[in-house]
């Protein structure tokens, strides 16, 4: 999951992936599938070779009911290049027909210039071909369709490619805040950093009561763009009944693509944090801390370094234990890359 991941977070393969679904739905499921193309009114040169032999015989019978030349040339012209080769199959194989007749219509044909006409039915006056305002809504439809989708898939090409270009620039993500080392000192005050340096990225996460589907996350680049990992913070546990929720645990976690496995710890209310059977629960999602004020932890894997921070929190007021559950909670995420 977390190589797919990783491959989906890499521009060039999320646009071509999505050109390929484009195409599939709109070439195969649309345009085969649901609404595929229907011919009709084909000229009769576009015919099958046997239904070509089939129009010539029907015009040799009209001409020898109506002896009318220039009808049975008109029908004839009609097959284009492939008249010559369907009257000699009929030749070959009249099937029926009498010799004469059949030579009779082939010295009626080769008299007097082509006649370019409208498809027509042998032994009938020819038509006018259908207007394109006659064609059918659905065939019209699929084509627009066809065509949003190419357009939908070219686009995303090309908006993951100057994403891309950018990142590789140097350009970081809005949600990432590197912080350069010029800033003041005093932002970091309250704890150690693990480096002399700068964090490679910071981020921000911000709970407050009511935001029952809180999830966040963020990708760690690094300055050149490439990726490195995730790391994110979500509800964990909540106490009590009824909505809102009341989360009295968050899991912090921290996802390094170079390491097999995603570290993660817990940051729980006073009351969970002393509580046996609530810690003993989630001891089993990862190491338990405390959060007060000011607290911070640090997540570790093979070449990243996390430290959390509290920057601000409160608990919630009301019927269930004292310091039970979070009414809101800021918590600071920076990011250090190991030297090797």
């Amino acid at each position: 999951m977390n190589q797919i991941r990783e491959y989906l977070n890499r521009p060039l393969v999320t646009g071509i992936l999505g050109l390929v679904v484009g195409l599939i739905l709109g070439l195969v499921v649309l345009g085969w599938g649901l609404w595929p193309v229907r011919w009709y009114n084909a000229a009769p040169g576009n015919l099958h070779p046997g239904y070509q032999d089939y129009w010539v015989r029907m015009a040799i019978i009209s001409y020898g009911n109506t002896g009318d030349a220039a009808t049975a040339k008109v029908e004839f012209d009609a097959l284009g290049d492939a008249g010559p080769q369907a009257l000699a199959q009929v030749k070959a194989k009249p099937s029926g027909l009498d010799p004469n007749l059949i030579t009779r219509f082939e010295s009626a044909i080769s008299t007097g210039a082509p006649v370019v006409v409208e498809t027509a039915v042998p032994g009938a006056t020819p038509t006018q071909a259908p207007t394109a305002a006659s064609r059918s809504n659905l065939t019209t439809l699929l084509i627009v369709m066809c065509v949003v989708t190419l357009l939908v898939g070219a686009g995303l090409v090309v908006y993951f490619v100057l994403q891309g270009r950018k990142r590789a620039g140097g350009v970081e993500p809005a949600t990432q805040m590197p912080i350069s080392a010029e800033e003041p000192a005093a932002e970091w005050a309250g704890y150690t950093p693990p480096t002399e340096q700068a964090p490679m990225a910071q981020f921000m996460a911000s709970y407050k009561a009511g935001d029952d589907l809180f999830d966040d996350s963020f990708s760690i680049d690094s300055p050149s763009g490439e990726f490195l990992g995730e790391c994110g913070v979500g509800i964990s546990e909540t106490i009590g009944v009824g909505v809102p929720k009341k989360v009295t645990a968050f899991e912090v976690w921290l996802f390094d693509k170079n390491d097999i496995q995603t570290v993660t710890k817990v940051l729980m209310s006073a009351h969970a944090f002393n509580d046996p059977n609530i810690r003993g629960k989630l001891e089993a999602k990862g190491e338990p801390f405390e959060a007060h004020s000011g607290g911070q932890t640090v997540l570790e894997t093979a070449t990243l370094r996390l430290v959390a921070r509290v920057v601000d929190m409160a608990y919630g007021q009301g019927a269930l234990p004292e310091s039970s559950y979070f009414d809101s909670l800021v918590l600071e995420l920076a990011i250090w890359q190991k030297q090797p």
